[in-house]
């Protein structure tokens, strides 16, 4: 049964303090993949707020949703093209064998509720976004489109937007380095040895500024992974709710700002259609549980605008 001390909070926070130890992405998951019910239905949005006197019950047993997560949206979806709307805490595609609950499957999911025939159609990888990022993500459904988007991407063509809450006051500026999977401490990096990793340059444009963090407008010359992060957490800004690039903050003596998600949503994607050539241009406002914690941190909805 959940207390006073749990009104108002989320049902991923209220999840954490039965599960000590456990993170913020593993009690979103337990959520968004149908572990958890409050007073007996089962409750799938992880930003969805509580009150004492609900009884809060999670099984991991439990078998997956058949329905969507409540932010996941099919938003365009052609014979070549399928592009999607990608919540926080579900992979973009599977990295290990049996792993289920990725963008790919909700896209299927999709599908079959719809009437499709959802394994004759091929998905093909062309870019992803981060696990733990929410936002607009696109899949190839034929060769010919699979083709001409990894030349889009490759050659930096699509046109790419994040909003990004990150610690401090953060000034706008271009962020230029070379990243590498390890910088000596076993996790991705910029190094300054000449010739190694791969060429990253980040623009940072600042939106609006509270008393801990600003929300900024950020665009991707090149799509690195983790590039955003590792940029703005060298800069001395790691995002709100970062849970890996935050050595240099605990070494200056700082605890990282806590937030039930990492708060870095992909609010925009524009591209020529990899057949037609027509131009597409797609926005997504960020969902309820950036919302949540952009609104927690002094902000306001109308801030978060691209």
């Amino acid at each position: 049964m959940l207390e006073a001390a749990d009104t108002g909070a989320t049902l991923a926070a209220a999840l954490r303090r039965r599960l000590p130890g456990i993170s913020w992405s593993d009690a979103r998951a337990l959520c968004t993949t149908g572990k958890v019910r409050l007073d007996g239905e089962r409750t799938t949005d992880p930003a969805t707020r509580v009150r004492a006197g609900l009884r809060l019950d999670f099984n991991q047993n439990a078998p997956r949703p058949t329905t969507a997560p409540a932010d996941f949206k099919v938003v365009f979806d052609d014979a070549h093209l399928v592009v999607i709307e990608k919540p926080s805490g579900i992979s973009s595609v599977p990295y290990e064998r049996k792993e289920t609950g990725t963008a790919m499957d909700l896209v299927r999911a999709a599908w079959r509720r719809s009437g499709k025939r959802a394994t004759a159609t091929p998905l093909y990888i062309v870019h992803r976004i981060d696990k733990d990022t929410s936002g607009l993500l696109c899949f190839a459904k034929t060769r010919l489109a699979e083709r001409a988007l990894h030349g889009t991407f490759q050659r930096h063509e699509a046109d790419r937007a994040y909003l990004a809450v990150a610690e401090g006051d953060v000034a706008g500026q271009r962020i230029e380095s070379r990243l590498v999977a390890d910088r000596g401490d076993g996790i991705r990096g910029s190094t300054l040895h000449r010739g190694q990793g791969q060429h990253a340059i980040t623009f940072i444009e600042p939106l609006a500024r509270y008393a801990r963090a600003t929300l900024c407008r950020v665009r991707l010359e090149t799509g690195r992974t983790h590039q955003i992060r590792i940029h703005l957490s060298e800069r001395g800004h790691p995002l709100v709710g970062e849970t890996v690039y935050i050595r240099n903050l605990l070494r200056a003596g700082r605890q990282p700002l806590a937030a039930p998600r990492l708060m870095l949503h992909a609010g925009r994607l524009g591209l020529a259609h990899p057949v037609t050539g027509a131009p597409l241009d797609f926005l997504a406002p960020p969902p309820e549980d950036f919302m949540t914690v952009l609104e927690q941190l002094g902000g306001r909805r109308d801030d978060a605008r691209l």
